[in-house]
C-alpha cells in the first residue's frame, strides 16, 4: 500500500536524523529489490520505443547535433565500454554522462514524448537516457534496465505529484535529477547511503529558474533535462566514490523548500510506494500523439473536430475563447502576458508553447504535423494571424479543479472553446483529455507507439535498421547485456553527414 511522507523545513539545531529526510526514504524505495509488474514492463517497453521515435525525428537539427558533437568529443571513461548516441555507428561510444547529454536532448527537442502533470509537471522519459546510457557503459542486461526505469519513473512522478516547482518559477527538471539518480541506483544495485548521497547531489545541482519556459524561448529548453541526467550520472559516480551531499538537502533550513519552494514554514504529503510494493507510477503517464505541448494535446484533438463545422477564415469569426485550467492559461495561453506567443516570427520553442498559435493552426488544417504546423510559412501566413490574434484563454475554476483532481476518471487537461462569429452565431464544444490518453477516444497502445515510431523513424533510418531497433525494445527485460549495448537506432547512410556539426571549445 501507498504510504505518506510528510515533508517540512527542520531548523539545524533539530538534528533531522536522514532515516527521516525524503532523499533517504527516495533511496530506500530505489533499493528494494521489488519485481516489476508485466503491465508495468510493457508500458516501460513502449516509451522505450516513444523516446526513439521523437529521437529519430530530431536527428538533423541544431540543438540535437551541437548536444551530439559535444558528446563525440569526448572519449569513453575508462571504467567501462561507454555507452551509445542516438544516429551513430553501434561501435561509436562515448562516455555515459555525455551519451546522457546528447541523447537526452535528442528525446526533449520536439516536446513530443510522454507527460505526467499533477502539483508540477514533468516528461518522465527523460529517465531514459541517462539511466540506458550507464546500463550500456557498465554492461548491465534488460532486467536491470527494466528495475532502473520502473524506480525512476516512479521518483519522479510521486515527486511532481506532491512538489510545486512552476509555483515559485523553478524548473521542473529539479524532479528529475533526483529520479535519474535514484533509477541509476536501482540499476547498478547501489546500497541506500550511496543513493541517498546521489540524490541529493543531483538535487542539489539541477535547481534553476523557469526562465528557460518563460517569453522567448530559446534552444536550452531540450537541452534543460539533459543536462538534469548528465548531472544525475556525475552525481552517483561521486557517490560511488564516497562523497556526501547537502544535508538535509530538501528539508534544510537553508535548502530546496525553505528558499526556493513553499518557505521555512511549508509542508508536503508526498506519497510513495511502501517496502515491497512494486513501482507503478509509469502507469498514471501518458505520451503525445501530437508534437506540442501536453496541454495542448486535447486541444488540437477538439480543433480537428471543429475543423469541418464551420469556416473559420478569420473574416468571419469574431472570436475564440478558450475556457481551461489556471496551468493552461497562465502557462501557454494568454494568461502567460508573454507578447511572443502571438508573434508569427517566434521559435519553434515558442510557438511549442502558444495555445492560441496551435489552436488556430489545428482549426484551420484539420490536424497537425511536428514539422509542417512550426514553419515560418505556416506561422506567417496572413490569415493564419489574424485568426491566431482573435484566440485567447481564460481560466475557469471548475477546469483548474478538474486538473488538480486526484481522481484520474476527472481529471482533464482540456477545456471549453467558445468561437463567436461575426453573424452572431456561437459555436461551443469541450474536451477534457486527448484522444491518446488512457481515458481518452483512442486510447495509445503498443500498436500505436510502434506507428508512431515507424512515421518519424522511416526518413532517416533504413527499413532493416527500424526492425532491428523494433525487435530489440519489444525483448527488453529479456535483453543480454550485449543486447542493451545495441539499443540505440543508427541513421541511415548520409543522414548525419548532413547534419549541423559545429564546433566549440572541446
Amino acid at each position: 500500500m501507498t504510504v505518506t511522507h510528510h515533508l517540512r523545513v527542520h531548523r539545524s539545531d533539530e538534528n533531522l536524523a536522514r532515516e527521516g529526510q525524503l532523499a533517504w526514504h527516495l533511496a530506500e524505495i530505489a533499493a528494494d529489490p521489488v519485481e516489476v509488474d508485466a503491465d508495468v514492463v510493457d508500458m516501460i517497453i513502449n516509451r522505450v520505443i516513444d523516446n526513439a521515435a521523437v529521437a529519430a525525428a530530431s536527428l538533423t537539427r541544431a540543438p540535437v547535433s551541437a548536444a551530439r558533437q559535444q558528446a563525440l568529443d569526448h572519449a569513453v571513461s575508462v571504467g567501462g565500454t561507454g555507452a551509445t548516441v542516438f544516429g551513430c555507428a553501434l561501435d561509436r561510444r562515448t562516455s555515459p554522462e555525455w551519451a546522457a547529454w546528447a541523447n537526452g536532448v535528442a528525446v526533449r527537442e520536439l516536446d513530443y514524448h510522454d507527460t505526467f502533470l499533477a502539483a508540477e509537471y514533468s516528461h518522465p522519459g527523460d529517465n531514459i537516457p541517462p539511466i540506458l546510457a550507464v546500463a550500456q557503459h557498465v554492461g548491465a542486461d534488460g532486467h536491470a534496465l527494466v528495475r532502473g526505469l520502473a524506480t525512476g519513473y516512479e521518483i519522479q512522478i510521486d515527486l511532481v505529484r506532491a512538489i510545486s516547482l512552476h509555483k515559485h518559477k523553478i524548473d521542473h527538471v529539479a524532479h528529475l535529477g533526483p529520479s535519474a539518480a535514484a533509477g541509476i541506483g536501482t540499476l547498478l544495485g547501489l546500497d541506500v547511503e550511496t543513493i541517498y548521497q546521489a540524490i541529493g547531489q543531483a538535487l542539489h545541482t539541477t535547481t534553476a529558474t523557469r526562465q528557460s519556459r518563460k517569453g522567448e524561448i530559446s534552444t536550452w529548453k531540450a537541452h534543460a533535462p539533459a543536462f538534469a541526467g548528465k548531472m544525475a550520472v556525475e552525481a552517483v559516480d561521486r557517490a560511488m566514490r564516497g562523497e556526501t551531499s547537502p544535508s538535509p538537502i530538501y528539508e534544510g533550513e537553508d535548502g530546496v523548500i525553505a528558499w526556493l519552494l513553499d518557505g521555512p514554514d511549508a509542508s508536503y504529503e508526498v506519497p510513495l510506494p511502501a517496502a515491497g510494493e512494486p513501482k507503478r507510477g509509469i502507469l498514471d503517464s501518458y505520451t503525445k500523439e501530437h508534437s506540442a505541448e501536453y496541454q495542448a494535446q486535447a486541444w488540437i484533438d477538439l480543433a480537428r473536430r471543429l475543423h469541418n463545422e464551420a469556416s473559420f477564415d478569420p473574416a468571419d469569426v469574431e472570436s475564440i475563447v478558450l475556457h481551461t485550467s489556471h496551468h493552461t492559461h497562465y502557462v501557454i495561453g494568454s494568461g502567460a502576458n508573454d507578447p511572443q506567443k502571438y508573434d508569427p516570427l517566434a521559435s519553434r520553442e515558442t510557438l511549442d508553447h502558444s495555445i492560441p498559435y496551435i489552436f488556430a493552426v489545428a482549426l484551420q488544417d484539420g490536424g497537425w504535423h511536428h514539422v509542417d504546423s512550426y514553419l515560418p510559412s505556416r506561422a506567417g501566413r496572413p490569415d493564419t494571424v489574424e485568426l491566431w490574434h482573435r484566440i485567447t484563454t481564460a481560466e475557469d475554476p471548475e477546469w483548474t479543479r478538474r486538473y488538480h483532481s486526484d481522481d484520474p476518471n476527472e481529471k482533464a487537461f482540456g477545456g471549453r472553446a467558445v468561437i463567436t462569429l461575426k453573424d452572431g452565431t456561437v459555436i461551443e464544444d469541450e474536451i477534457a483529455v486527448a484522444d491518446a490518453h488512457p481515458l481518452g477516444a483512442r486510447p495509445f497502445a503498443r500498436e500505436d507507439y510502434v506507428r508512431k515510431f515507424r512515421l518519424l523513424a522511416e526518413p532517416v533510418l533504413a527499413a532493416d535498421e527500424i526492425e532491428r531497433f523494433l525487435d530489440l525494445a519489444q525483448r527488453l527485460p529479456d535483453l543480454s547485456a550485449e543486447e542493451v549495448q545495441q539499443l540505440t537506432i543508427v541513421a541511415d547512410f548520409g543522414v548525419l553527414a548532413g547534419a549541423p556539426a559545429p564546433k566549440g571549445l572541446f
